[in-house]
């Protein structure tokens, strides 16, 4: 069938985040990592989300892998595609929402793009086009400092509208409360790009009933709360009981590569971490750093621990990084060695569940796992939930569990409620 939806997310932790909301709506979902191939797409499930890894990558880059996993879903059953992006919409004026937003338009035969990062579930809501963090404006929440994507403009128009050279509407709340009908006769003469404002459930709800009837006119995206409205409309095709993969007993691990302000409560709430891993040794030598922390994790798991490594959460210290090494590759050299971490982890110390944090993190893990596909077991929090994959880069490809989160994602405690419920 054509008409499953297909979710093309700007990078692994927004897939999982979709996935846990359809999970909880008694959906089966299917989370395929990387661009996938058609073969690599399930056919027998209610939705299939792609997680890419785009967010920070060039556009040219970001474009191509968005029409290719687009490509892949249609031909694979699911060719109603959805543009998933942060809640937060994470894109400097280089940034790629807007370019495949086009490219999508384009290839899907639509005429406009209309979306909204509002997730009131995770206080992100959309007000006269501005986006808020909770009661503070994206500019004055943490997110005005992130590392990669500083989002000091909260007028998402304006964002957008730097981003693309198609104009940029603002389909404002007054509109919204003339109906779905209404809504639905301004989408159907729009072109260029849409963004909605919402402040609650209702809204998002007008919004799909509308995109429902303006069908084929437009391509639908944004963040995990307006896919969740349309998928709304989704009868489940079972009774969510499917048969899962669960991994053998083994140890268990946190790996915290974020630096949000919600990360930094859930590791004090932990105990905080067993290892710090600095950008300055990770690139200068990086196979003592991962020796140091494996050294760690293996004493923590003979004491019956779970074992925390952390990124390091130090401001000064991550700012003094930068400026030596450059943003890029500070970055670059702690994911590469959390990724290591995390795959000798498994291979050699027999943990078999992760909990990992942070958007660049999870895709490196994963990756260095050789995880190419999961399926979601248990929603946590909203927008994160476990899930479990094949290990295929570890010796006998072992089943593990992942919970895959944003930064920003899950009550303080998560760290330690999650286990309560892994696979």
């Amino acid at each position: 069938m054509t008409d499953r939806w297909g979710v093309i997310a700007d990078d692994v932790t927004g897939a999982c985040d979709v996935a846990a909301e359809l999970r909880e709506l008694g959906l089966d979902v299917a989370v395929v990592l990387g661009v996938p191939q058609p073969a690599d797409i399930p056919r027998g499930v209610d939705a299939v989300v792609v997680g890419l890894g785009a967010r920070t990558a060039p556009r040219e880059r970001a474009v191509a892998e968005s029409l290719a996993a687009a490509a892949a879903l249609r031909e694979a059953g699911a060719g109603r595609w959805y543009q998933k992006y942060c809640s937060t919409f994470d894109s400097t004026d280089e940034g790629m929402i807007g370019p495949v937003a086009e490219a999508l338009v384009d290839a899907g035969g639509h005429r406009a793009s209309v979306g909204t990062p509002a997730t009131p579930h995770a206080d992100r809501t959309v007000y006269r086009g501005h986006l808020f963090v909770g009661d503070r404006l994206l500019s004055e929440s943490p997110l005005a400092h992130h590392p990669l994507t500083p989002m000091t403009d909260p007028d998402l128009v304006r964002v957008l509208s730097r981003q693309t050279t198609r104009p940029v509407a603002l389909l404002d709340r007054r509109a919204l409360g003339e109906g779905a009908d209404a809504v639905a006769g301004r989408l159907a003469h729009a072109s260029g790009h849409v963004i909605a404002d919402a402040l609650d459930d209702a809204d998002l709800d007008v919004l799909a009933d509308a995109i429902e009837t303006a069908g084929d006119r437009v391509l639908p995206g944004g963040g995990a709360g307006l896919i969740t409205a349309l998928a709304r409309r989704i009868r489940p095709s079972g009774d969510g009981a499917v048969e899962r993969e669960h991994p053998e007993a083994g140890g268990d691990l946190v790996i915290a590569g974020s630096a949000s302000a919600r990360t930094r409560e859930q590791l004090a709430a932990a105990g905080g971490p067993t290892v710090e891993i600095g950008a300055l040794d990770a690139d200068a030598r990086p196979d003592d750093v991962v020796a140091t922390a494996l050294d760690g994790i293996r004493a923590d798991l003979a004491a019956g621990r779970v074992p925390v490594v952390s990124a390091g959460h130090d401001e000064v210290a991550i700012a003094f990084a930068q400026g030596r090494l450059g943003v890029a590759r500070a970055a670059a050299a702690v994911e590469a060695v959390l990724a290591e971490i995390a795959r000798r982890s498994v291979a050699e110390l027999g943990v078999r569940r992760l909990l990992v944090a942070g958007g660049e993190t999870s895709g490196a893990v994963t990756r260095a796992l050789g995880v190419r596909s999961l399926r979601l077991t248990r929603r946590v929090d909203p927008g994160v939930a476990w899930a479990t994959g094949r290990a295929s880069a570890v010796a006998g490809e072992p089943v593990v569990g992942v919970l895959l989160k944003s930064g920003n994602f899950g009550g303080v405690d998560l760290f330690t409620r999650a286990w309560e419920v892994a696979p």
